[in-house]
């Protein structure tokens, strides 16, 4: 069963027999698939006003393709800072292993040689879509966090790192030049605004979800 009822899985190839191929065989696994036969109809299509990934999704891309190569596509997939959230899995019915690992270092989620097993696809497509999932997950909490950090202070800003880096009130209280008192009020402001109990679950938020 799919974990993953609403995700997508975006088949990019200039060849319809191969496009008709893989939209069958991932919707014999009960995933929904949207087919595109250039590279440039993809880019297209995720330029759009109003595109964005709210749902876990995976692009199986052909390496080589018309005027727009599936290589190049995927360098302006980088600029946008998609492939983490849409993992790429490469098909190619042309082994290059230096490529295969240029692809794979520059973020590529795996390369895939026709004629490829189908299950063996479907594992890494299931693997792909629960990446996608973990990343946007991830991608919302820092969102989230981002929202409540802008809804600091800028005093609760300035406790917050003294906090952060382990000062005691009273240590807190003489490097910002205000009382004991104030800094127990910012920092309980601070805890509720943020939504935790104590400094170390602060701190170990903002390093989990990369915020200063």
């Amino acid at each position: 069963m799919n974990p993953y009822p609403n995700s997508t899985v975006y088949v990019i190839d200039d060849d319809a027999g191969v496009r008709d191929a893989l939209a069958w065989l991932l919707r014999s696994r009960r995933l929904l698939s949207e087919t595109f036969d250039s590279a440039e109809a993809f880019e297209a299509h995720i330029t759009r006003e109003g595109f964005a990934l709210r749902e876990p999704t995976c692009a199986l891309l052909d390496v080589r393709m018309g005027e727009l190569s599936g290589l190049a596509l995927f360098e302006r997939l980088i600029e946008r800072q998609l492939p983490k959230l849409m993992p790429v899995i490469f098909l190619t019915g042309h082994a290059d292993v230096a490529t295969a690992v240029k692809t794979v270092q520059r973020g590529a989620f795996d390369f895939c040689e026709k004629p490829f097993s189908d299950n063996a696809l479907i594992d890494r497509v299931e693997q792909a879509l629960a990446a996608s999932a973990a990343a946007l997950a991830a991608h919302r909490r820092r969102h989230e966090l981002g929202e409540r950090l802008a809804g600091l202070t800028e005093r609760e800003h300035e406790v917050m790192r003294c906090v952060v880096d382990g000062l005691a009130n009273k240590q807190v209280a003489d490097t910002l030049g205000i009382s004991v008192r104030t800094v127990e009020v910012h920092r309980a402001r601070i805890f509720e605004k943020m939504g935790v109990r104590s400094a170390v679950e602060l701190a170990n938020l903002l390093h989990e979800t990369g915020l200063p």
